[in-house]
């Protein structure tokens, strides 16, 4: 009687391709006429769900692709009438990189599921299931499948008794499934199979895992919570598997076929469609996945191996490799010491930014990031432990941490942003579209109408898209200028890693400000005659924008007089826009950018005639 149960309990798959393993491997950059051609061959296999939007994806889609994300959702759907479309949602930021108002997630999810979204995965960094709340209601108003994901990782706070407090809270909410997203791969078999087996017993709804390869051991950790009673696991296709992505599921396949766990999936039908994702690969240059030693020493060292091989890299170009162990001897005491967090986006980038600019400095918490001050403060969520008290102390100086969802503060923001976007917007999917991204909304949408020569980026990966990196040379210089300079703030960003520095009142700093020595790249000469003027330069790689928005007038023009203080443009990094400030009175000669244009780190902005 149990082997015919047994027989009666294949193991669901859902292939993850076309978002995460896209993700992962490729930088999300594949296209949509890239998808397209095989997505009817993936609908007759029999995957219990397909992965095809969020995390990602819509940034990319806009961003690098100049593609509508919504209408690659509509032709996906329109190909793929059989098998369920799924997403992932990162709980109140949905797939932005902030916290969004509660109007905005209702609309966006809503309309995510009446474009073709059946399943909504959604999931929060902290694991904080008020972050979830919203997404969930509205998830269940469409009428989808809401599975509930739980982030994994290793922390004295991240016990068993952790993982199913905080299933039970997320069964409350109504979930209709429960995962365990295993982002950083520090799941072990052992692990695996106990935390399987602990909330199979304390639920009765169906239970998915979802790991990446990083570390070795998904495959295993697969195959153990099998015997544990896990109902469906992630994998992809071959070319896109292995590496930071998932297991291929042609491996899955053939290692449970013609046992009670046989998926029944087409091998023949598998081969077919790797072989197309193949070619595609070649075609355009992308690479594929594959282990090394940093990522394998990760279970150990509880960091992810991206986050080791960038550092490696780095500290090596600048005959620095001997800083390495002490930059990863200073993550986990500062994961520590902010309570916890899984070392996932964007909590890793705020860790690990933190951590290097520690060993840098030589002083313990003596610069610290925004987004640090943010998280500290609770404006990420709740975090997993509690923050040490010193370190609270120092960084939010005489603020308290907020004691509410941090969306609680946040005023409705739809019906402003459909005012901003005016008539650029056709239909409620442009305006949400601004929500996320504005900046990147109104380019492609001003391409798209003809009001602007369209500026494409192409998908192939560039050398410098294929390793981000964290140029710490690029860190001490920019702290020097900092020390050196009246700059309010700075960024620094590379690959995954970010840096927001703003100095605090009363830090020293010369007449030069903005105006600080020649970079390489981007420079610009004076202009002919004129050997006195003062340049700004552009303290980050970002986007120049002359305008705070796109009704608003320019912030100067040549022949304007400036004072000390006044805003010149703004630069977009990370999603975020800094206002560039003068450090001087005078005359703008020359304006060096066109609006909308990308920036590079030291590249003349402005020319400036003394007064």
């Amino acid at each position: 009687m149990k082997e015919a149960l047994l027989k009666n309990r294949p193991i669901k798959i859902t292939d993850t391709t076309l978002r995460d393993g896209n993700q992962s491997l490729w930088l999300a950059r594949l296209r949509t006429e890239d998808i397209l051609p095989i997505l009817p061959q993936m609908d007759q296999i029999g995957f219990s769900s397909i992965e095809v939007w969020g995390g990602a994806i819509f940034d990319a889609c806009l961003t690098f692709l100049k593609e509508d994300p919504w209408q690659r959702l509509r032709a996906i759907k329109e190909r793929v009438p059989k098998t369920p479309l799924q997403m992932l949602l990162r709980g109140q930021n949905l797939v932005g990189y902030r916290h969004y108002s509660d109007d905005v997630v209702h609309k966006f999810v809503k309309l995510a599921a009446k474009n073709g979204i059946d399943i909504f995965r959604i999931f929060d960094p902290l694991n904080d299931v008020r972050n979830f709340r919203t997404a969930i209601e509205a998830a269940k108003e469409a009428g989808a499948h809401v599975q509930g994901a739980v982030v994994y990782t290793i922390s004295p706070v991240h016990t068993l008794e952790h993982y199913l407090e905080i299933a039970h809270q997320l069964v409350d909410m109504g979930i209709d499934s429960l995962c365990i997203k295993d982002r950083t791969a520090l799941l072990s078999p052992s692990r695996t199979h106990s935390l399987i087996q602990e909330l199979k017993k304390n639920f009765s709804l169906p239970l998915q895992l979802h790991c990446h390869y990083a570390g070795g051991l998904a495959l295993i950790n697969y195959l153990k919570a099998i015997e544990a009673g896990v109902d469906a696991i992630d994998t992809v296709s071959i070319p896109l598997a292995s590496g930071n992505s998932q297991p291929p599921t042609e491996m899955i396949a053939t290692a449970l076929k013609d046992t009670p766990y046989d998926t029944h999936l087409d091998l023949e039908r598998l081969y077919e469609i790797a072989e197309y994702f193949e070619e595609i690969r070649i075609k355009r240059g992308f690479e594929r996945g594959s282990a090394s030693v940093i990522q394998m020493k990760q279970l150990s060292q509880q960091i992810p191996g991206r986050m080791i091989s960038n550092l490696q890299a780095q500290l090596k170009e600048k005959d620095a490799l001997s800083r390495l162990e002490e930059v990863l001897e200073e993550i986990p005491k500062v994961r520590a010491e902010a309570g916890f967090p899984p070392l996932i986006t964007p909590l890793s980038q705020i860790i690990g930014t933190q951590a290097i600019l520690n060993v840098l400095t030589g002083k313990r918490w003596s610069v610290v990031p925004d987004e640090m001050k943010s998280y500290v403060k609770g404006l990420y969520g709740r975090p997993p432990g509690p923050v040490a008290e010193d370190i609270q102390k120092k960084v939010l100086e005489d603020e308290k941490p907020i004691d509410c969802r941090p969306a609680d503060l946040l005023p409705d923001f739809y019906d402003v942003a459909s005012q901003e976007i005016g008539d650029l917007a056709v239909c409620s999917k442009d305006v949400l579209s601004y929500c996320l991204f504005p900046q990147a909304t109104r380019s492609f949408l001003e391409s798209k109408r003809g009001i602007r020569e369209s500026t494409f980026s192409s998908p192939e990966l560039a050398e410098e898209d294929k390793e981000p990196q964290m140029d710490l040379g690029r860190i001490r210089e920019v702290i020097k200028l900092m020390e050196n300079s009246n700059l309010a703030e700075m960024i620094v960003e590379e690959g995954d890693l970010r840096i927001t520095l703003r100095k605090s009142p009363g830090s020293p700093g010369t007449r030069e400000g903005s105006q600080v020595r020649e970079a390489e790249r981007g420079e610009k000469k004076v202009p002919l005659g004129e050997e006195e003027l003062q340049k700004v330069i552009s303290p980050m790689v970002g986007t120049f924008y002359r305008t705070s928005a796109a009704e608003q007038p320019p912030f100067v023009e040549v022949g304007d007089i400036i004072e000390v203080g006044q805003p010149l443009c703004m630069v977009e990094a990370m999603k975020l826009m800094n206002e560039i400030i003068s450090d001087i009175e005078g005359e703008v000669v020359e304006i060096c950018v066109e609006d909308g244009q990308p920036v590079e780190y030291g590249q003349v902005l402005f020319w400036i005639r003394p007064l």
